[in-house]
């Protein structure tokens, strides 16, 4: 049975369609190696997922983002509103900063992680993920047309702002998608193409942006990313000069990344992917991914701020990140594998992923229990008929007493590079 307040989202069906840089990536690599993805068709990878693993951890890398959606909300009502849709306070942004939220219903089920950028007094940019903008974009409606519950306690009016996709081409001149630049030579990777740029890039502090020209091209360059890499840049450029910044940035040095490297990378950085670490089977709240901070009770609303100051309160249960032996013809982990302490059920591998001679695992787990260093081990749940009949179980409850196929140990909650 639903909670009251949960916003029902029921996606189309449509059929993929390639990303901006889709004929960029067809120059660059194998159909073979491009899957559909949020709708999209995007390459998993170009040269190896370890390669550009590395490329990212050692060099610079360069990720098409363009497929992430970007919402530009405008007008005298733009904070007010922003402030009551998202958990974070757009009151504390200065024009030039960026900070990470969330989106909740009423019930307070997360529906997408976003950051927002203030562009002006009254002029931000939210960037939503692919995988969630046909939902975002519905529940925005819902809210303009009054069906989306705002407030289970009392009626509750919104001040609506001005709202556009800033990707489309046809909403106006200033139009935007997302191309990353990470890794610790990113900085360098710029300043090839334009020194004076660089140097700006480089004062950034993390979650700042600034906006300029590179080579001509209109530019939002901020410090951020999907990486962990203590360096790295998201440039914002109109969709029809995507693809000349693309292939600048790699004529300068950056190294293409797929899909797959951005999956290791957030791993290993212990960064949460939405289904994953966030919502997902166990509708896993900012406070138990980690991320409370995010969420600021101290304001006087936001949707679904009732039931976030209850799990505050009493969630037992957060997400972990444990290290595993990684070297060649070591069995993988893989999600819902079960996660173990002396022997007990303790915890789920939600995500996991190999960096050089590790895996890394993503895992909810018993809160009491996350202490790091702590030993663990891992049994591998049943993956065909031949392993259920040797005894191999499907799923794992915790508490009960399992022989880990793999130990490893905690580690820090998210990898300092």
């Amino acid at each position: 049975m639903r909670a009251a307040g949960t916003f029902i989202f029921e996606a189309k069906m449509k059929l993929p369609a390639g990303s901006v840089l889709y004929d960029e990536h067809l120059k660059l690599t194998n159909k073979s190696h491009i899957a559909e993805f949020a709708g999209y068709l995007m390459p998993l990878w170009f040269s190896s997922i370890s390669a550009e693993h590395s490329a990212v951890r050692q060099q610079a890398g360069i990720f098409d983002c363009t497929h992430m959606g970007i919402l530009e909300t405008s007008g005298k009502n733009a904070e007010a509103f922003l402030n009551a849709i998202t958990t974070n306070d757009v009151a504390a942004l200065q024009v030039g900063s960026a900070q990470y939220s969330y989106i909740l219903d009423a019930a307070g089920n997360v529906l997408d992680d976003i950051i927002i950028y203030r562009r002006g007094n009254n002029k931000f940019i939210v960037v939503v993920n692919a995988a969630n903008e046909p939902k975002f974009n519905a529940y925005l409606d819902a809210l303009l047309a009054g069906q989306a519950i705002v407030d289970l306690s009392k009626p509750r009016q919104l001040e609506f702002a001005k709202t556009r996709d800033m990707r489309d081409i046809n909403s106006g001149s200033d139009c935007r998608v997302d191309i990353a630049l990470q890794g610790p030579e990113s900085v360098e990777v710029l300043g090839k193409i334009d020194r004076a740029v660089s140097k700006q890039a480089e004062s950034l502090k993390s979650f700042t942006f600034f906006e300029t020209k590179l080579v001509g091209i209109d530019c939002i360059i901020s410090r951020t990313g999907y990486t962990g890499a203590k360096i790295g840049f998201e440039i914002f450029v109109h969709p029809e000069s995507a693809a000349k910044m693309w292939n600048l940035l790699i004529e300068a040095g950056a190294v293409p990344c797929g899909l797959g490297a951005r999956d290791s990378l957030r791993v290993e950085a212990g960064l949460p992917l939405y289904g994953h670490e966030l919502d997902g089977p166990f509708n896993i709240s900012p406070f138990e991914a980690g991320y409370g901070w995010a969420v600021k009770l101290t304001k006087e609303f936001f949707i679904g701020k009732a039931t976030a100051e209850k799990t505050a309160k009493s969630y037992d249960m957060k997400v972990a990140r444990i290290e595993l032996p990684g070297e060649k013809g070591i069995r993988p982990v893989r999600q819902n594998d079960g996660m173990l302490i002396n022997g007990i059920g303790t915890g789920f591998v939600l995500s996991s992923a190999t960096a050089g001679n590790r895996q890394i695992a993503l895992v909810y787990a018993i809160k009491e229990k996350i202490v790091e260093g702590t030993p663990v081990g891992v049994y591998y749940l049943a993956r065909s008929e031949s392993q259920k009949k040797m005894g191999k179980k499907e799923n794992i409850d915790l508490g009960e007493k399992y022989d880990a196929d793999i130990n490893g140990k905690i580690v820090s909650r998210f990898e300092k590079f």
